[in-house]
């Protein structure tokens, strides 16, 4: 049985939302739902959840658009999010993820399916809580615990999915992660996305880091590394 950690559930389908809600409360998580953009950055503000269950199709601002919010608001950028969407294509996942989405379920779903998502992104968050080890290499820095990362001294602003990779990389120096390492460690596994999304995140990473961003190796054929 879990514990009583709070979970927002949304989608604007009532059936799917009571099916959501009925079997997170039945395994122990204090539930509120909301059927709207707006109704769940009211929520997430208020309740400051422990997760948050997002459908990508609602009504007025898109589940997209709610996370794009939620995960620049300092606020809330460390409430994990796990989208709900009927959308299989692959596209929609990867905006998803580049938001800083930290899982996702298809429609339509098994109960069981999405209680072992809901509890291996809860056990993410807790493990990554533990990280508060500070990080520097050459002229960067990184506080896992405040989620800040400084060059020279000046604070960078990074997306959430951007810090999670940097943090990867830079807790091991010189170790090379594959593009599927990186989507496992920071995505969890069995993540149905492709490599493309991981180079996309590190192009961004090395131009917002300037200089530093030579500090991120490309290994032809293997993947990535942060220099010793």
């Amino acid at each position: 049985m879990a514990g009583k950690e709070k979970i927002l559930a949304v989608d604007d389908e009532a059936d799917i939302l009571e099916l959501v809600r009925y079997n997170l409360a039945k395994s122990g998580y204090a539930v509120e739902c909301a059927a709207s953009g707006e109704a769940t950055l009211e929520k997430a503000k208020a309740m400051r959840p422990d997760l948050i269950i997002l459908d990508l199709m609602l009504p007025g601002l898109d589940g997209l658009e709610v996370c794009k919010i939620l995960k620049g608001n300092p606020d809330t950028i460390n409430i994990p999010i796990i989208m709900l969407t009927a959308k299989s294509e692959e596209s929609d996942m990867v905006v998803g993820l580049e938001l800083g989405a930290d899982d996702y379920i298809t429609k339509p779903f098994s109960p069981r399916v999405l209680l072992a998502r809901v509890k291996a992104v809860l056990r993410r968050k807790a493990e990554k809580g533990g990280a508060k080890d500070l990080i520097r290499i050459h002229h960067l820095q990184i506080d896992p615990g405040k989620r800040k990362v400084s060059v020279n001294d000046a604070e960078i602003e990074l997306t959430f999915t951007e810090f999670e990779i940097l943090h990867l990389l830079a807790k091991r120096p010189g170790w090379v992660f594959s593009r599927d390492r990186i989507i496992d460690a920071v995505k969890g596994e069995d993540y149905a996305v492709t490599g493309r999304s991981v180079d996309v995140q590190i192009a961004g990473l090395r131009k917002k880091l300037g200089k530093a961003g030579n500090l991120i190796e490309t290994v032809r054929g293997a993947g990535y590394r942060m220099k010793e």
